[in-house]
């Protein structure tokens, strides 16, 4: 029995990254136009978001198989997916508490998503340093919104979250691209890194 060639399974599925990464650049899009207006409606706005993304994320990552950081960008999607309904669930508690998940959301997230691109960087699938400045960036909103609380809750839980589906979304495109074009070089040819 042979051993599935992870750079080959990216490739085979660039499509469904095309695709994850699109959505995430249209739901990181309306959170940047109404940052204010997603912060005041904050638990069914975000949860929503979370658990859309998350659920995308769910879908691509199982279709795919095992793709290089097939693990992480499984845990990352629970993670969404989880952020999401304890949002949804409890929508009284106000901007401070989503505040706070965000926090945790963007922190965890932030180091999956690290592991991720550095299982992509060991399979030599290319492109995998999008991932990494997502990844990066996660880390960073989420110290941001810790040390700037409570006062820029409002509008920066929605801007905030915006980024970071924005970014996450290129650096999926980015890599579906890459597999794409990998798709076409011949065969035994290394896929080149980022």
């Amino acid at each position: 029995m042979s051993t599935p060639n992870p750079a080959a399974s990216l490739t085979d599925h660039w499509v469904l990254f095309l695709v994850e990464g699109i959505i995430l650049l249209i739901l990181g899009t309306v959170a940047i136009l109404v940052p204010v207006i997603a912060s005041v409606a904050a638990t069914i706005f975000f949860g929503s978001l979370l658990l859309v993304s998350g659920s995308v994320g769910l879908i691509a990552t199982l279709r795919a198989g095992k793709v290089p950081g097939f693990a992480w960008s499984l845990l990352s999607a629970l993670v969404a997916i989880a952020a999401g309904i304890v949002l949804l669930w409890w929508p009284v508690q106000g901007t401070l508490s989503l505040t706070v998940v965000l926090i945790a959301f963007l922190l965890m997230d932030g180091i999956l998503t690290i592991l991720y691109a550095l299982d992509h960087r060991r399979a030599l699938t290319g492109r995998w340093g999008w991932m990494l400045v997502s990844g990066v960036l996660d880390l960073v909103l989420g110290v941001m919104l810790f040390v700037f609380l409570p006062g820029t809750a409002l509008w920066a839980l929605g801007l905030l979250v915006g980024i970071d589906l924005l970014f996450g979304g290129w650096a999926l495109i980015f890599m579906a691209a890459h597999a794409r074009h990998a798709r076409g070089a011949p065969a035994g040819g290394k896929i080149a890194a980022a």
